[in-house]
């Protein structure tokens, strides 16, 4: 799959989630730049991503507070990985506690192959809330194809986020 049929998906995914949501709608828009699989030497790679979130579809469950999220990111080696999935989150005060799982499509471009077009990504997020609108984090990700592929490598990464209320 081509980086620009990727981001073509990416940007109908995003497109019609804005398109079908309420004129009341609250969303979070997480900007973030880190260093992908950065455990890997040869591999190492600058970041850059995007995911929304529409707090308007949020669920309080027994775990806390649930609610969808799409996004994806582009290496400098212009891999790229596009997904959907959810993220808890729970409130500590000024800070927030927000793991995530989303399963989404990679394209390795000059990047890392990860075994398999389907992969799976596990995310912890610590960020600290500095107004009602705005917030500053931390991340750290795993991506994995859970073994359905040929090989599985997989890749650790870590970002700094810039959440943004809207």
């Amino acid at each position: 799959m081509s980086l620009k049929k990727l981001s073509l998906l990416f940007l109908i995914l995003f497109t019609t989630t804005k398109l079908f949501a309420a004129d009341n709608t609250v969303n979070q828009y997480n900007f973030f730049v880190g260093n992908f699989d950065f455990s890997d030497d040869k591999q190492s790679a600058l970041l850059v991503g995007f995911q929304h979130q529409n707090e308007n579809l949020n669920r309080d469950t027994f775990l806390g507070n649930i609610s969808p999220i799409t996004g994806g990111f582009i290496t400098e080696n212009s891999a790229a990985y596009i997904y959907t999935g959810f993220e808890w989150n729970i409130d500590l005060g000024a800070l927030k506690f927000t793991p995530s799982f989303a399963p989404g499509l990679y394209h390795k471009g000059d990047g890392k192959d990860l075994g398999h077009v389907l992969e799976f990504k596990s995310e912890v997020q610590f960020s600290y809330v500095f107004s009602k609108n705005s917030s500053i984090g931390i991340s750290y990700n795993h991506v994995s194809n859970a073994s359905i592929g040929d090989k599985n490598p997989g890749a650790n990464s870590y970002m700094f986020n810039f959440i943004k209320n809207f």
